[in-house]
């Protein structure tokens, strides 16, 4: 736990946690609230599959996939969604369920050991995705933005695990976690190109605290983030990164976490069945569903792909 003094005020919760979805994922992941839908988009990687939940009605819907499907977002200015699928960045619009997704760039053909993975979008409408490594070891996975107009830009190398990003409520400093070192990175952030400098360590989770995943920025400016392997998601001052507030959850692996709801004040989070062994599975019944928490201040509404 980082105890630097904050320079926000701690959370605090309107209700209790609820299981919303007991989807029993294998690795649930890929939040993202849909403004336009009143809807919660998230993912099952290796399951190959899509959900959406609305909260007004209860409903639940799915679509399968032929290969993995990490990360999720809006289209702006048309209908549908951007989203990675193993080998990068792919058009699907959920109202035509029959249309295949739409490969729109394929940045490492030549490395058949990699997987996207998480990813978002950034207010100026450009979509970012990394890349990692399927057996999580090997550091061999990159950071891409890929911008409207179809270009595609690699930023970092040497990842294992790619996780996030998310942004800093000014725009300008974009946060990143490099899963398998337990680090969370900072780099400065300009809105107008979308380049990156100055990375820096941020926060280091303690060893037996699990690892960074994905993760959010909520109203304040507070950082959200999902521990795999320690049953919690943290939140922390956007500057200090001080821990204000620990929710902890009924199952080990938490992987996502997005705000939404007509409000925006619910927290949606994500989990995973798929390192349970078979004792821990019958330990923890609620591993792998979609968990839901209403929080003060609430979030943001997530950005949309420019295209």
């Amino acid at each position: 736990m980082n105890t630097q003094s904050a320079t926000v005020p701690a959370p605090t919760l309107l209700g209790p946690l609820e299981c919303i979805w007991p989807a029993a994922a294998t690795l649930g992941e890929g939040t993202c609230w849909s403004q336009r839908e009143q809807s919660l988009y998230w993912v099952d990687i290796l399951s190959r599959r899509l959900y959406r939940f609305t909260p007004a009605d209860g409903s639940r819907a799915s679509w399968d996939f032929d290969e993995e499907i990490s990360a999720v977002a809006e289209r702006a200015n048309q209908p549908g969604l951007i989203i990675t699928l193993r080998r990068g960045f792919a058009l699907f619009d959920p109202a035509q369920p029959d249309r295949k997704p739409e490969y729109l760039h394929q940045p490492e053909p030549e490395l058949t050991a990699n997987r996207f993975n998480d990813g978002k979008c950034d207010a100026q409408g450009r979509f970012w995705g990394g890349s990692m490594e399927w057996d999580c070891k090997a550091p061999i996975g990159s950071l891409y933005r890929y911008d409207p107009d179809g270009r595609c830009t690699k930023h970092e190398t040497g990842i294992a695990v790619s996780n996030g990003p998310t942004w800093s409520s000014d725009g300008r400093t974009m946060y990143f976690n490099d899963t398998v070192t337990q680090r969370v990175y900072a780099w400065d952030f300009d809105p107008a190109s979308g380049n990156l400098s100055n990375k820096r360590q941020w926060l280091r989770f303690a060893k037996d605290d699990g690892y960074p995943d994905g993760m959010t920025t909520d109203a304040t400016g507070r950082l959200w983030i999902a521990h795999w392997g320690a049953s919690c998601l943290t939140c922390h001052d956007p500057v200090s990164a001080a821990e204000l507030y620990r929710l902890a959850l009924p199952t080990r692996y938490i992987t996502n976490c997005a705000f939404g709801g007509a409000d925006m004040c619910t927290m949606f989070i994500t989990s995973a069945t798929s390192d349970l062994t078979p004792e821990q599975r019958e330990a923890e019944p609620l591993a792998g569903a979609l968990f839901a928490v209403r929080i003060d201040g609430g979030g943001v509404a997530a950005n949309l792909f420019g295209g």
